[in-house]
């Protein structure tokens, strides 16, 4: 198959700013990794004019997709986990090409999974369970309990891929069977929520508690990365600030949920800043060491 798809890879190749080529072929019937494509060519290039480009191919009686993709989007995927399905492709694809062993060091990065881009992971998938435990808990409490259980659901899907994170490894797409062997804890859960002897309420009732006890538990190692943002200057923050800080960028959207979380936990200090508005202050945050 490789051998059909040549022509078309070396031809990318060729050019200058193409940094590396990887080729995945479907091993199942069904094959949500390569999108049930029997072929996936990722072709990693620099200065490209989109992001991302995909073309697909028919040869025979077989098919491919190729995904042409700028360096920069790539590490966005990678470092955000916002396309999981490409980190799995790196992981697995098979290199065919290499500039300057690019693509090599890139799968040795992935396997070092460095503290930096940890944190980062860490916070995004933190803010997640918590913007969901607070949805479920308040689903909950309003009887909603078929909503409360969906939301129960994502919370114990983001401390999986937490889990996963915290021990060093990328989550896949299959986190659960990652969960399964890595943190067999958060396993439990997930298996007593969804297959427990207890009316839908006691069981949303219990998990509340089990993912507050995680949510508490991990506070100031999940958010390390936002804290060591915050530490960047001494001055209190305003939140349009952090907002649009290009490191927050990827948590942003529940950036909210977690600064209130934070200063539930008296990590963070809510600062008041008089306005013109009578008894209307400006809202800040600062790290509550910080004087």
């Amino acid at each position: 198959m490789e051998d059909v798809l040549r022509p078309i890879y070396q031809e990318r190749a060729s050019q200058k700013n193409t940094l590396g080529i990887l080729l995945l072929e479907k091993k199942k019937p069904v094959s949500p990794l390569t999108d049930n494509f029997d072929v996936i060519l990722l072709i990693i290039v620099r200065e490209a004019d989109q992001p991302w480009f995909v073309k697909h191919y028919d040869f025979h009686g077989k098919n491919a997709a190729m995904h042409v993709i700028d360096e920069r989007q790539l590490i966005d995927w990678v470092d955000t986990s916002s396309y999981r399905r490409a980190i799995e492709w790196l992981i697995e694809g098979k290199i065919v090409f290499d500039r300057n062993e690019y693509v090599s060091h890139l799968k040795e990065n992935l396997r070092n999974f460095p503290q930096e881009k940890r944190d980062l992971k860490k916070a995004i998938e933190f803010a997640k369970l918590i913007r969901s435990y607070g949805e479920c808990k308040d689903l909950y409490e309003n009887e909603q309990y078929m909503d409360a259980f969906s939301r129960m659901v994502n919370c114990l899907h983001y401390l999986a891929r937490l889990s996963v994170i915290e021990k060093g490894f990328h989550p896949e797409v299959t986190v659960w069977n990652q969960v399964k062997h890595i943190e067999p804890e958060v396993y439990k859960l997930h298996q007593e929520l969804s297959s427990s002897n207890e009316t839908l309420d006691k069981r949303v009732q219990l998990m509340l508690l089990a993912a507050e006890f995680a949510v508490n538990s991990r506070t100031l190692n999940c958010s390390q990365h936002l804290i060591e943002i915050m530490k960047e200057k001494q001055e209190a923050w305003t939140y349009g600030e952090l907002m649009i800080h290009p490191h927050i960028k990827p948590y942003s959207l529940d950036l909210g949920a977690l600064l209130e979380h934070l200063v539930d936990r008296e990590v963070i200090d809510v600062v008041k800043v008089e306005t013109k508005g009578k008894d209307i202050y400006h809202r800040k945050y600062q790290l509550k060491h910080m004087d």
